[in-house]
């Protein structure tokens, strides 16, 4: 089976994004690691926003599988949390360079170009991840959230420790403080009793 253009950009992307970082990502370094020309690479991506924008949302898709794979086998509500929690920062230090490209460029005007892509995948997430959290709501064993402040609790305070390592204040890996994370979402979203 041969490979398209589109696929063997996206493959010299990812790659670069890796080994360079968001700033490597180049027309003419994409064309020259895929071995395209630049008329392929303009076929297959109208600019190299649009280059962005699709491996943006490759990383978000990424990100939003490890998730969901944490959940997968319907855990009970503790360990449902801290595996959520792990999973977060083991995918953004296992996947250094597309963190700081998700977190980084949220803002950013090129990501309008998958805005339909990027609610599609959010709403697949959301109901990955509602389809553990709801019958542990229902069954009174976590806290009735809205996805929003789940989230927040769930998160909040490892995506600042991660983004803290992402931009080099900190030192420590993220997962260094797995225990402690993973105990501030349980204490904020597991009901007592």
């Amino acid at each position: 089976m041969s490979i398209s253009s589109a696929e063997k950009i996206m493959l010299a992307a990812r790659q670069i994004l890796d080994a360079d970082g968001f700033a490597g990502l180049t027309v003419a370094a994409v064309c020259a690691r895929a071995g395209v020309s630049n008329g392929s690479f303009f076929h297959a991506f109208a600019s190299k926003d649009a280059l962005a924008a699709h491996l943006w949302i490759d990383c978000l898709s990424s990100y939003h599988n490890a998730m969901i794979a944490a959940v997968a086998g319907n855990p009970a509500p503790e360990e449902g949390l801290r595996a959520l929690v792990l999973a977060h920062l083991k995918w953004v230090e296992a996947n250094r360079p597309a963190a700081l490209l998700m977190f980084r460029h949220v803002q950013a005007e090129w990501r309008e170009l998958v805005r339909d892509r990027q609610g599609a995948e959010n709403q697949r997430f959301g109901a990955a991840l509602s389809a553990w959290r709801d019958p542990w709501v229902a069954a009174g064993r976590l806290h009735e959230l809205s996805g929003e402040l789940f989230a927040a609790f769930l998160i909040g305070p490892a995506q600042l420790v991660c983004r803290g390592w992402l931009d080099g204040r900190a030192t420590r890996k993220p997962s260094a403080s797995a225990r402690q994370l993973a105990d501030g979402a349980v204490r904020s979203i597991l009901r007592a009793g």
